[in-house]
């Protein structure tokens, strides 16, 4: 029987330098790919559709979710959607690669229930300092901004429904921690490192 592949879901609130990390992770892992999300929200300059995201009208969701094409999907700020195609997760062991998601609180938790194989990672940060980055991102309007601390509130007391938790106060020993999370859970499914 072979062994079930690993699937990382790296979660946390908006903010937590989810982001940052898995770039840091995917480095030092050559095994890894990042899944490309499915979303409703408008395409912000200088992003490619099939690179941030696969960009979906909201009619084009909708039919996706009633087709069970996804593996998961949320409804976010501004009634936009954010969802995980199960193409994407076929596209990445077709490669022969190792999948990373990265989710909100709830798809996490849904990827942790129902994918054999799911390893969930929460990255946590303090709130003030969650509010500071995304004031310096610039991405999102002052209300926007402030619905997403309200919604970090309500996630960081969801951390310890999940395996791992990473507290992200420094971003060099934060993917240090990822990163060995990774390979270990990594060694311990079987699947082979590259070095």
């Amino acid at each position: 029987m072979e062994a079930v592949r690993p699937v990382f879901v790296v979660t946390g609130p908006s903010g937590a330098g989810k982001g940052t990390l898995i770039q840091a992770i995917l480095e030092r892992v050559p095994e890894l790919a990042v899944a490309i999300s499915a979303t409703t929200r408008p395409q912000r300059p200088g992003e490619d559709d099939g690179r941030e995201y696969w960009f979906l009208s909201d009619e084009e969701f909708t039919a996706r979710v009633e087709d069970d094409a996804f593996l998961e999907w949320v409804e976010y700020v501004s009634h936009r959607r954010y969802g995980t195609l199960r193409s994407e997760i076929d596209r990445i062991a077709a490669l022969g690669r190792v999948c990373v998601l990265e989710l909100e609180t709830d798809g996490a938790m849904r990827v942790q229930t129902d994918v054999p194989g799911a390893c969930t990672i929460f990255i946590v940060a303090d709130v003030d300092e969650l509010e500071r980055r995304l004031r310096e991102r610039a991405t999102e309007s002052t209300g926007e901004i402030g619905e997403r601390i309200a919604i970090a509130r309500r996630q960081l007391e969801q951390a310890h429904q999940f395996r791992y938790m990473v507290r992200n106060d420094d971003v060099h020993r934060a993917s240090e921690v990822l990163a060995a999370i990774v390979e270990r859970e990594l060694e311990l499914a079987g699947t082979i490192l590259h070095r």
